[in-house]
């Protein structure tokens, strides 16, 4: 069963650790040069100041994490360890709680996203040619539909 629970500065590490992970097993068309520079912003920049929500499972290891802005979700990712085991779908459900016409934005070349999230509920609003940095990795733009009134 998953928990949700919010972050804290002492689940940075963890969190670091997770995104690196799932960043390896399923982005691997990042160049080496573009990994070390995300690597770094993540690290320095990103997860230390992100509202974080963790997903723990029964025995309180933390197995994901979700960071939200708002309607938009800026970062979901589950330890490769534990994918397909509800994880990812317990963040989902805890992001659409907070938002229910969340917006996500996912790598096109990351061949798990489109398909997670298009399960999920959510739909196709656009696409960019380059990450919001200008690397060249086309981005997919997703909203989920809501709660029907």
């Amino acid at each position: 069963m998953a928990h949700i629970r919010p972050g804290t500065e002492a689940d940075v590490p963890r969190a670091l650790a997770i995104w690196r992970a799932a960043v390896d097993a399923t982005h691997g068309f990042l160049s080496p040069e573009h990994r070390a520079e995300i690597d770094m912003i993540v690290a320095e920049q990103f997860l230390p100041v992100a509202p974080l929500w963790l997903v723990e499972d029964d025995a309180g290891t933390v197995q994901g994490f979700l960071a939200m802005d708002g309607a938009m979700i800026d970062a979901l990712f589950v330890d490769p360890a534990a994918h397909g085991r509800g994880f990812g779908t317990a963040l989902i459900d805890h992001a659409l709680a907070l938002s229910p016409d969340a917006l996500v934005d996912a790598n096109e070349q990351a061949d798990n996203a489109l398909p997670f999230y298009l399960a999920r509920g959510f739909e196709v609003i656009g696409r960019s040619e380059t990450d919001p940095h200008g690397r060249p990795y086309p981005i997919i733009h997703l909203r989920h539909a809501g709660v029907p009134a």
